[in-house]
């Protein structure tokens, strides 16, 4: 008996087309997006208007405040401009270790970012730390798949 040929539904194919193209252009949208926040996040530190310049400020208490802003702003557009003009792998990898020195607020103001000392209550600040476990995944997804994409280029031009 030969096996039969599973007639594919319109939903199945539908489904397969979109995960192709989720595939296909997803790396690139999560590039742009994590540049866009960057440089956005960036530029309200530098023109001084960031709501949450003064929680960034004292998180480094032993530095000075508004310079310590206003240069992580600088570093934050600069990042997400070269994150958006290329596909570096060390630029992905440099915004990952960047949000990662995030977290340094939940142990510099737990009184900030937890209510009342419960490590299982996050306040907004709080939140607004946490929420950077995602983006530093995506910066990791995009660095992994640029490395990926310059292999795969220079095993190409190799052939």
């Amino acid at each position: 008996m030969q096996p039969t040929r599973v007639r594919q539904t319109a939903v199945e194919t539908a489904t397969d087309r979109a995960l192709e193209l989720a595939r296909r252009f997803s790396p690139a949208v999560l590039r742009v997006s994590l540049a866009v926040v960057f440089v956005w996040f960036g530029a309200l530190k530098v023109l001084g208007v960031s709501p949450v310049a003064e929680f960034v400020a004292n998180t480094v208490p032993f530095l000075p405040g508004d310079l310590f802003v206003l240069g992580l702003g600088v570093v934050e557009v600069v990042l997400g401009a070269a994150l958006v003009m290329g596909r570096s792998p060390l630029i992905a990898l440099a915004i990952a270790a960047h949000l990662a020195g995030t977290f340094l607020a939940l142990l510099t103001q737990p009184e900030v970012t937890f209510q009342g000392g419960n490590l299982t209550l996050l306040t907004t600040e709080g939140e607004f730390v946490i929420k950077n476990l995602v983006l530093i995944g995506a910066a990791l997804t995009v660095a992994g798949h640029s490395r990926r994409q310059v292999t795969e280029e220079n095993f190409a031009k190799a052939a």
